[in-house]
């Protein structure tokens, strides 16, 4: 497998803390990878080191085939980065500000209007192009940063939180651009503390705590790590909750404070097709029947808790 970003044991110390301690990761060509962690967890650190913004105190990372120390030159030629903030001209459009972004990448004023017509129409701003950016909404100012950090078409991209402080809308509008980005082959390293992000953009998920990878895997791997599907049955009547339990049986787990009650479900269909069977045979009136699966939310609870961490 071709993996586009590298780094192996990577140490970053700012005095006597540590925001990177021996940390790795493997990143293949053309998918999302997802840095997902708390503040402090060190993941910004990582795509700073990883970009060339800063220099690592010990351990080796690569990008796009370069080294990120020996070869600071060639990854900057081969990535886009896009941070926290917007790094916009409020008062220029949107056009004008994509054409700056072309002429600082030493493209010349035609290969710049032309590329700023292409991105505009790509990120779908082709009509709001000669609007200042001031007037602009969050979604369409993060879409235009994305937009930016496309200038030279590089085949790596690093986004660091893209969506902090946007509306569900907007965050939308983000993750259609981001999926976009990845059908035509870059590889996006995504940073986020949204673990819906992570799971609706993210190939792979890397849980990063205390600076270093503490878990790795696809989505449905890591839920798997906080146990299997489990079956849920709210009921009608808290009176009728006793009786729910024992349908599920011994190891179902009852709450009277949300009428819930679940249990472990090996056969997603077979064992909702079952308990609505019994239920009805039983006579237990439920709100609600469903089989869930665990969320990147109780992965990541489960894995950065300080009990665990400090195992």
């Amino acid at each position: 497998m071709t993996y586009t970003i590298e780094a192996h044991g990577l140490v970053k110390r700012f005095g006597a803390r540590a925001a990177l301690d021996g940390f790795d990761l493997s990143v293949p060509e053309g998918t999302v990878h997802g840095l997902l962690g708390p503040n402090g967890a060190g993941k910004t650190t990582a795509v700073r080191v990883l970009t060339t913004l800063l220099r690592p105190d010990a351990g080796a990372a690569r990008v796009a085939g370069f080294d990120v120390v020996r070869d600071g030159d060639q990854v900057r030629r081969h990535i886009g980065l896009v941070g926290q903030h917007a790094a916009l001209d409020e008062v220029l459009s949107g056009r004008a500000n994509l054409e700056m972004f072309g002429r600082l990448s030493h493209l010349r004023p035609a290969a710049a209007a032309r590329r700023a017509g292409e991105l505009l129409d790509r990120f779908g701003l082709g009509d709001t192009g000669k609007k200042a950016v001031k007037n602009y909404s969050g979604g369409m100012r993060r879409r235009l940063d994305l937009a930016a950090g496309l200038i030279l078409s590089p085949p790596v991209l690093f986004l660091d939180e893209p969506t902090t402080g946007l509306d569900p809308r907007g965050r939308a509008e983000v993750w259609s651009a981001v999926r976009d980005l990845v059908a035509r082959g870059t590889t996006v390293l995504l940073t986020t503390q949204y673990l819906e992000e992570a799971d609706q953009l993210a190939h792979r998920v890397s849980v990063v705590h205390e600076g270093r990878q503490v878990a790795e895997g696809t989505p449905e791997e890591l839920k798997k790590t906080v146990g299997g599907d489990r079956v849920e049955i709210v009921v009608h009547d808290p009176a009728d909750l006793p009786a729910a339990e024992a349908l599920l049986g011994p190891s179902a787990q009852g709450d009277p404070d949300t009428r819930r009650v679940s249990a472990p479900a090996s056969d997603r269909m077979a064992t909702l097709t079952r308990v609505v069977q019994d239920l009805r045979d039983s006579g237990i009136a439920a709100d609600d029947v469903a089989i869930r699966r665990p969320t990147l939310d109780e992965v990541f609870l489960h894995l950065t808790s300080s009990d665990r961490s400090h195992a």
